[in-house]
């Protein structure tokens, strides 16, 4: 192609920074809306120095908001590309939490004589609860799978019956408080510290640039296209920094002063004066992660990935080409509702017990971050890295109109016009690359 075009004395069409650095459009655009976001929030809480809202308090406490709705979010991307629908997650997420709550405070101490404070108790009652978030999420998967029910007519009344399931298990009573083990999975009771998020940065940018090396010498030894040089290093650095800021951010947060005049000495502080201590990454964001990647694994190396992009993209086909789409709908709703029970870990934990209104209005906001994040209603597109900036995106609009000290109602009403309007861009993108 090269000789041809030198011959036919055409010069080759020079390639802006996007494509060589080739950036997904859609990633790039969400991230200078959450970039612009910010940058409003900021200027209108203080002025652009002064502001609350790039805080590292505030981005640590935006973080954990974040964790619960993007970890339902993951999953909810299978469920939409399927060309279905979930609006039960809220109130499966409820239930979860509820049987969690319950295990730990009554079950167990009145059954097994298992108490508070017990190394088993926590770990228990979180595997009672992902068991019972698959099992409610299979069965589901099972009315529309085998017995076709329409996902939106299950899942609304999954909406209806898991709610009313969770306030009979708790006789709507707020249940708490929950084990300390357990509660760690929440935010700030739970970190890594200091110098462990160092470790983990550094371990996690050197694992992103090495699969940057791998995949640039996996594309040569197929004779694939790959990036200019400079491109690969461009990008490098800008993963690596943003790791390390991230980490650093989360590291310049640092426990009160009560708190450090309390716990000086196990602190590891010479003198209560001088101990500044950073909480470090939380285990809520570390959960988080640790599902991103699996979830992108997932979807992009396994048959199961495979089959679910395949099944949304044409049911009929896939049909026809042996996938069992029955029982493929089966485990992808078996999957939601695990990832429904692990965020019921996340929130519960956050709170340091269960609540009645927990989980309200969840599916809303799951639906809409992966809506947000390029996640196409008409099935067969879809990202689990859009999915998660789209709930962060989200949180950012909640977390800054709280600020500002908007009335709830008010904040709806944005939010409500935000997923309309990134719906309406989506189909507009979509149309000018010529995609359904």
């Amino acid at each position: 192609m090269a000789d041809t075009t030198q011959r036919s004395g055409i010069k080759p069409r020079r390639r802006s920074l996007i494509e060589s650095l080739e950036i997904d459009l859609r990633l790039l655009g969400m991230i200078g809306a959450f970039a612009v976001i910010c940058l409003i929030f900021q200027i209108m809480t203080g002025g652009l120095l002064e502001g609350r809202f790039l805080t590292p308090r505030n981005i640590f406490t935006l973080t954990i908001q974040t964790v619960s709705v993007a970890i339902m979010a993951t999953g909810m991307v299978f469920v939409i590309v399927t060309r279905h629908i979930d609006l039960s997650v809220g109130s499966v997420l409820a239930t979860c939490s509820a049987l969690m709550a319950m295990t730990q405070t009554v079950y167990l101490p009145d059954f097994f004589g298992v108490s508070l404070g017990s190394p088993v108790i926590a770990p228990l009652a979180i595997i009672v609860g992902l068991v019972a978030g698959a099992l409610i999420g299979a069965f589901h998967g099972w009315l529309v799978g085998y017995l076709t029910i329409p996902a939106f007519i299950v899942s609304l009344g999954g909406l209806l019956v898991w709610r009313n399931v969770a306030w009979f298990l708790t006789r709507g009573q707020t249940i708490g408080p929950l084990d300390d083990t357990f509660a760690s999975f929440g935010g700030t009771a739970g970190t890594l510290g200091e110098t462990w998020s160092w470790i983990l940065g550094i371990v996690a940018t050197l694992a992103a640039l090495w699969g940057l090396w791998s995949a640039r010498r996996t594309k040569i030894s197929h004779d694939f296209p790959v990036k200019p040089v400079w491109a690969e290093i461009v990008v490098g650095l800008i993963i690596a920094v943003g790791i390390l800021g991230f980490v650093a951010i989360l590291n310049s947060y640092t426990l009160p002063p009560g708190v450090v005049q309390r716990e000086f000495e196990s602190l590891g502080c010479a003198d209560v004066e001088t101990c500044v201590v950073g909480y470090g990454l939380p285990i809520s964001v570390l959960v988080l992660i640790a599902v991103g990647v699996g979830m992108t694994v997932v979807a992009t190396r396994t048959r199961f990935g495979r089959y679910i992009f395949a099944a949304g993209g044409n049911p009929e086909a896939a049909n026809l080409s042996g996938i069992d789409t029955r029982f493929l709908t089966v485990k992808i709703f078996a999957l939601i509702g695990f990832l429904c029970a692990l965020s019921a870990v996340v929130a519960s934990a956050r709170q340091t017990f269960h609540s009645n209104d927990i989980g309200t209005l969840d599916e809303l906001r799951v639906i809409a971050a992966a809506v947000i994040g390029g996640t196409a209603l008409s099935g067969g597109i879809g990202t689990i890295y859009g999915a998660i900036l789209g709930a962060l995106i989200m949180q950012s609009l909640q977390s800054g109109m709280v600020m500002m000290n908007v009335d709830a109602p008010l904040q709806n009403i944005v939010v409500g016009l935000v997923l309309v309007a990134a719906v309406w861009v989506d189909i507009v993108y979509r149309k000018r690359l010529g995609v359904r």
